[in-house]
């Protein structure tokens, strides 16, 4: 697979599949308090039963980074007085991601680890969330088929589905629904896909109780 990536360039070559030896598995317990005992299918000691997720690790991606733009570059989105990276009140950080010219950001948490391993997860996880809005890995994040081979029977046409309503009004009425559902994590995540010009836009017709709880999770500059 490495030689079939090298044929592409540049955030091209970002976006194709990871072969299937620099793929690992990451067990989810389906209950936090499911007894442990050894895994058959990873062969890792967690609780069970649990569900395998695939996912590319801080190594596999690095490689993956230099073979795109050897120049690339994170650095966190805030700085404290003394130098180091600003943390939000979760214990996590958002980073900007730089590859061939383009940043873009990216969130990671460290979930219950601590200490010196926390802050390297922190950093592992906001490449990896970074990374995947230039589409590294994309096939892993989505849980459906992302293209379909075209010599894959085509599904039976369906009926349209209504267009969604995409200005900032419609969008920032998803948005305070989403914040108000407990999902304000997500919905800041999906505000930092958009242009400045459009968060502006949104940003203004929400109320502060929407705003306050989306810029704990993410710092609006």
């Amino acid at each position: 697979m490495k030689n079939e990536a090298s044929k592409f360039t540049g955030l091209e070559l970002l976006r194709q599949p990871f072969p299937a030896h620099q793929i690992s598995k990451l067990p989810r317990p389906t209950r936090k308090d499911n007894p442990k005992g050894k895994c058959n299918e990873c062969g890792g000691y967690h609780g069970l039963p649990a569900v395998h997720l695939d996912y590319v690790g801080h190594a596999a991606l690095t490689d993956r980074l230099l073979d795109t733009d050897p120049a690339w570059a994170w650095e966190p989105l805030a700085m404290s007085e003394s130098g180091l990276p600003v943390m939000d009140n979760m214990g996590g950080m958002w980073i900007k991601l730089t590859v061939c010219g383009v940043t873009r950001l990216g969130y990671g948490h460290a979930g219950d680890k601590i200490g010196g391993d926390a802050i390297k997860e922190v950093i592992g996880d906001a490449l990896r969330n970074a990374a995947m809005r230039f589409g590294a890995a994309l096939d892993l994040w989505h849980k459906g088929d992302l293209h379909v081979d075209e010599d894959e029977p085509k599904p039976r046409a369906r009926q349209a589905e209504p267009e969604i309503d995409l200005s900032p009004k419609a969008r920032a009425i998803r948005i305070t629904q989403g914040v108000k559902d407990g999902d304000a994590e997500n919905a800041a995540a999906a505000m930092s896909g958009w242009d400045a010009a459009l968060i502006d836009s949104v940003w203004t017709l929400l109320d502060k109780a929407t705003q306050d709880k989306l810029t704990a999770h993410w710092p609006k500059v």
